[in-house]
């Protein structure tokens, strides 16, 4: 038989000793946990986030060493895009005509995409009915971790928001092409030759050499990203008479033609008209990215910075010129 004992404190006999938490315990210890949590979530978020932004620079200066990559085979930069201007086939407003071949489909076979460039047929362009297997593939290269727009390939539209003739669907990309100060995609519609009046490196049948680029190739913005939850951006290229559609939330959901599939603009050089990376007009054809601490940038000597969203806006302007003669320098 066992016994068990009890003590006595004079002359009282005390109850066994008992092991836990009362409920006030308790609900302390939820609490600390709690604000631990608390304090640790924001750490945690930013951890993500910079290796988030890590990896989307790691992508954009894969695209850097590719435009050298070009710039070296063919002693210039790729165009903006590739545009016959007087074929019969031209968008009568814009006169834009095929093949419509961006920028990052030709700098792919400097990429490891060689097999890709080589099943693209060239003359027919990017809204041939052979090419589409192609155009719409989703490339990773070509997106950014932290962007939360859609990842699918995108169905073409006309002006009206119907669908194009072509029956085009295009891969996305949350990167576009400098053209510089202006857009002539809006300002200039009707002139053919952009060469005269695009201020940046990549523009329409651009045909740029470094030794062109008198500001500087490390003080010229080349690349930079445009996240899909703005708008549709496509790496193959354009498709004549397509227009980009904006998210209707943002703050100017207005379309634009379809050399803002592929291109931006800065804006002019003074005013409140400028596009900083990141600003909240949410144009179709600025820089835009969803790095709360700015946007990631590809320079002419393919180098690439984090351009942060309050940049003085003039600085801006002026970085997105090859030949404007400003005296500045990317900011660090």
């Amino acid at each position: 038989m066992v016994y068990r004992h009890r003590t006595t404190v004079f002359g009282r006999v005390s109850a066994p000793s008992r092991a836990g938490f009362t409920l006030i315990e308790l609900l302390v210890v939820i609490a600390i946990i709690g604000g631990l949590v608390a304090l640790l979530l924001p750490a945690v978020q930013a951890a993500r986030e910079a290796g988030r932004r890590t990896r989307c620079a790691n992508s954009l200066k894969q695209l850097g060493t590719a435009l050298h990559g070009y710039s070296a085979a063919k002693e210039r930069f790729p165009a903006g895009y590739v545009s016959n201007t007087a074929s019969p086939l031209r968008d009568p407003l814009l006169h834009d005509g095929p093949p419509g071949t961006g920028w990052a489909l030709l700098i792919a076979p400097f990429m490891e995409e060689s097999a890709l460039y080589n099943a693209y047929d060239s003359i027919a362009g990017v809204a041939a009915v052979g090419n589409r297997d192609i155009v719409s593939k989703q490339l990773p290269s070509f997106l950014c971790a932290s962007s939360t727009g859609p990842r699918s390939p995108f169905v073409v539209v006309d002006a009206a928001g119907a669908p194009h003739p072509s029956g085009a669907t295009l891969g996305r990309t949350d990167f576009v092409a400098n053209a510089g100060q202006g857009d002539p995609w809006n300002s200039n519609r009707s002139t053919d030759d952009w060469a005269s009046i695009a201020t940046g490196p990549l523009y329409r049948n651009s045909r740029v050499r470094p030794a062109d680029v008198l500001d500087g190739l490390s003080s010229t913005v080349f690349i930079g990203e445009h996240s899909q939850a703005l708008s549709q951006k496509a790496w193959a290229g354009i498709v004549v008479g397509g227009w980009s559609q904006v998210d209707p939330t943002m703050a100017t959901p207005v379309p634009g033609p379809a050399a803002t599939y592929v291109l931006s603009h800065s804006g002019p050089t003074s005013g409140s008209a400028i596009h900083v990376p990141n600003a909240p007009a949410g144009h179709v054809d600025q820089m835009f990215s969803q790095h709360p601490a700015g946007s990631n940038t590809v320079f002419g000597d393919g180098s690439v910075h984090l351009v942060a969203a309050d940049i003085d806006p003039s600085v801006w302007a002026g970085l997105c010129t090859i030949a404007g003669g400003e005296k500045v320098s990317v900011p660090h």
